[in-house]
């Protein structure tokens, strides 16, 4: 589980295909790694993934084919930037929302509006991840944490502040550029819990069920 707030900007050392997986080494000089163990969790530009080994200033990690079939991880590049984030503790700070770190579908960046200091970004998403975006809530682009301020049928707009321009891979982020997005974890099991209550009700109504149930004399 992880908060949204970026630790590090990392950069990719190597790639190393296997198969249809690859195995990647993250260059991360700021990074703590005094409570790191082998088989942690870190977050890689959104997708959770394990450690498989590391050193001062650096880690390794293996991205499986279904992340690369299903995040933005497969079309990164050696020297290429990703936002870095250890997994959360019980005893943490929740600075942003609460992130799993398993991407719900790729976005794409649809316009890019420079406001001040401020910059809009619109997102373009698939259509069936609208339902779980909502005006003030939560969503996590490439492992940020943002609040949605608008939300449409296909699209979602967000600002960022400076500060997350800043510390984070977004500032470099161009309309047309993927991106990984991760709906608000509340909003997904709310809607499945919806979904198997809607499965266990009978449709069905007659005037022997309403006797039956006592609505009828």
């Amino acid at each position: 589980m992880f908060t949204g707030i970026v630790q590090e900007v990392g950069k990719i050392a190597e790639i190393e295909p296997v198969k249809s997986s690859m195995r990647m080494r993250i260059l991360a000089p700021q990074l703590d790694f005094t409570d790191v163990i082998l088989g942690d969790s870190i977050a890689v530009s959104g997708p959770c993934l394990t450690v498989t080994g590391f050193e001062s200033g650096q880690f390794e990690v293996d991205v499986s084919a279904e992340t690369l079939a299903r995040t933005t991880l497969g079309e990164r590049k050696i020297g290429d930037k990703v936002n870095l984030e250890k997994a959360l503790r019980f005893n943490d700070r929740l600075g942003g929302h609460l992130v799993s770190g398993h991407i719900d579908g790729v976005g794409k960046i649809k316009s890019r509006e420079v406001l001040d200091e401020y910059i809009r970004f619109v997102v373009h998403i698939p259509s069936e991840l609208s339902k779980y975006l909502a005006f003030k809530g939560s969503v996590s682009l490439d492992g940020v944490s943002l609040t949605v301020n608008d939300a449409g049928k296909d699209e979602f707009e967000v600002l960022t502040i400076p500060h997350t321009l800043d510390n984070t891979t977004l500032g470099e982020s161009e309309t047309g550029s993927t991106i990984n997005v991760e709906v608000d974890l509340v909003a997904r099991y709310l809607d499945r819990l919806i979904e198997s209550s809607a499965d266990n009700v009978d449709s069905t109504i007659s005037l022997s069920t309403l006797e039956r149930a006592g609505l009828l004399e």
